[in-house]
């Protein structure tokens, strides 16, 4: 980027703001500022990176560099860059700062501002956002989907829900290593502009999750006492809960997730002992389980929905890690990780699986009259008012969860591009809140269908997702490896990112693996036929992994 210098003697520039685009020459109070001879005609490749900032002086008839010098920059707050920003608002927005409301959106953390308190919330925070009421009905699918039995549904979301648990933990890991966000983070791989392309899919899976939180919640309320609370208020009430903690930003949630899991994690025992007084049956779905090939397809394709229930937290998992040491221990965050995911998801869907199987009339009638929520408040019904009570905690339950899905939903809307990250994060949080909650209202009538639709596709770019990063992490950024690691600086300059071409590519190659081997209501692939019986077998994710290898030779060129 390059930029004339006319100046009849010399001239000053001075230090460049961290939030400075790449080739201006924009001042900054303070600034002690740099020398450059004036004989010569043209500066160029002025870049800032962290805490400096390069600039390298061309003479034009020669057409060498004649100055070339580094020079320290004090990093410029992303509360003062906004109060600045925004003129007459300012005012209010450094009234908002002050009482606490997150400044930081996609902007890197810099190594001297980060701290080991929320080490912990590896595990902790993960806990708290999947012990929750939103997990039970993915558990509930085996059998009102897929006719699995028991002991085959136990077995599918332990296994399935173990791999997508360490695809995500490895992502969480990058957290701390890069003090990046997760949709930042894309861009070492697949440029600017497929950081873009994530960006989107991360805010439509986002907003998807919020939708089927804020329903679920919404019905659980309204399900206490029938016809005293509209399902629609429920809705409302579960959406402007989740909104508070995201609007104010990552210490709120990281205070609230740290203990959100421990009256939850009580009242999902006392559900699993309830649902046992209610009766178990091992064999309710024997008569009605398929065999053969058509068993392995139910298989694979619930497989495939509990996959993308864990995987689904993958695009946001270094989201909330990105303020640890850089030296933090990658093991750690990932065994916590792992085990705060894996363990509290598969507890909390093998107990949904489990309530399907109690053949007692009234709670079947429950089930189909109110989904999971007419369920749950049949199993808690034995306790009359203290039931109803824990079935209020249950509805509020789905906040937990999805408070990361309104923060990070916001953080990826600022990740679309530049003129999208000068807007504020709690704006975008607030606009999220608004979409997911009119979404909500709209389709609140339709509950199963959304969630086994979209876990399904969900788990699709999710898949190539993580191969593309995974293998960009450990082939070209490795030590030793062709890239030599992260150039972190370069995080918000398009120039000296990758093009993105081979990520790209790689997603596309993803996509038509996908649609090969999706089976979904509306459209099943030839290999998803091939692999089935009746209906198919959902080979979605499974043909995203495989197709992306396309990423290595390309990457490579």
């Amino acid at each position: 980027m390059r930029g004339s210098i006319s100046s009849a003697t010399t001239e000053k520039v001075n230090q460049v703001p961290s939030w400075r685009r790449e080739g201006q020459l924009d001042k900054m109070k303070g600034g002690e500022g740099v020398e450059v001879p004036c004989h010569v005609a043209e500066c160029a490749s002025v870049w800032q990176g962290g805490h400096q900032f390069r600039l390298v002086v061309y003479d034009k008839e020669k057409g060498i560099a004649v100055h070339e010098a580094t020079h320290p920059v004090e990093e410029v707050a992303p509360e003062d860059a906004l109060v600045r920003r925004y003129g007459r608002f300012g005012p209010v927005l450094a009234k908002l700062f002050a009482s606490g409301v997150e400044a930081r959106g996609v902007e890197r953390v810099p190594e001297d501002q980060r701290e080991t308190k929320n080490m912990w919330n590896n595990l902790l925070m993960w806990w708290s956002v999947n012990t929750v009421l939103t997990t039970i009905p993915i558990g509930t699918l085996a059998q009102e989907f897929y006719t699995l039995t028991l002991p085959h549904a136990i077995a599918t979301i332990l296994c399935f829900g173990a791999l997508g648990a360490v695809a995500t933990s490895f992502i969480s890991t990058l957290g701390p290593k890069t003090g990046l966000r997760t949709m930042i983070i894309t861009r070492f791989s697949s440029g600017y502009v497929g950081g873009t392309i994530y960006s989107i899919l991360n805010i439509l899976t986002q907003l998807g999750f919020s939708v089927t939180a804020v329903i679920l919640g919404g019905q659980t309320l309204a399900s206490i006492n029938p016809g005293t609370l509209p399902l629609v208020v429920g809705i409302i009430i579960v959406g402007i809960l989740s909104v508070i903690p995201c609007f104010v930003g990552y210490n709120l949630v990281h205070y609230y997730e740290r203990y959100a899991w421990t009256v939850i994690f009580i009242i999902i025992m006392f559900l699993w002992g309830l649902g046992g007084h209610a009766g178990y049956d091992i064999n309710a779905q024997k008569p009605l389980e398929d065999t053969g090939r058509a068993l392995s397809a139910d298989i694979l394709s619930f497989g495939g929905i509990v996959f993308g229930s864990v995987t689904g937290w993958a695009p946001v998992a270094a989201d909330y890690n990105c303020r640890l040491p850089a030296d933090t221990s990658s093991t750690k965050v990932f065994l916590l990780t792992f085990f705060g995911l894996w363990i509290p998801i598969c507890f909390v869907e093998i107990l949904g699986a489990a309530l399907m199987t109690i053949t007692n009339p009234a709670y079947t009638q429950a089930y189909a009259d109110g989904s999971t929520g007419g369920l749950v408040a049949q199993v808690l019904s034995p306790w009359g008012g203290g039931g109803k009570f824990l079935l209020v905690l249950l509805g509020l339950s789905v906040v937990a969860n999805n408070i990361p899905n309104s923060y990070s939903a916001g953080l990826s809307m600022q990740s679309l591009g530049r003129p999208f990250a000068l807007v504020p994060r709690f704006a975008w949080t607030f606009l999220a809140f608004v979409i997911y909650t009119v979404a909500g209202v709209a389709g609140r009538e339709h509950f199963s269908e959304i969630l086994s639709n979209f876990l399904s596709i969900l788990s699709y770019w999710t898949a190539f997702f993580i191969v593309i990063v995974a293998e960009e992490h450990f082939i070209f950024r490795r030590a030793g490896g062709a890239l030599g690691g992260y150039h972190l600086d370069d995080w918000d300059t398009p120039s000296r990112l990758p093009l993105g071409f081979a990520g790209i590519l790689a997603g596309c190659f993803g996509v038509a693996g996908a649609v090969v081997g999706m089976s979904e209501v509306w459209y099943t692939g030839p290999l998803g036929k091939k692999a089935g019986a009746e209906f198919g077998a959902d080979l979605g994710f499974e043909g995203c992994i495989r197709n992306v290898d396309c990423l290595l030779p390309d990457r490579l060129l």
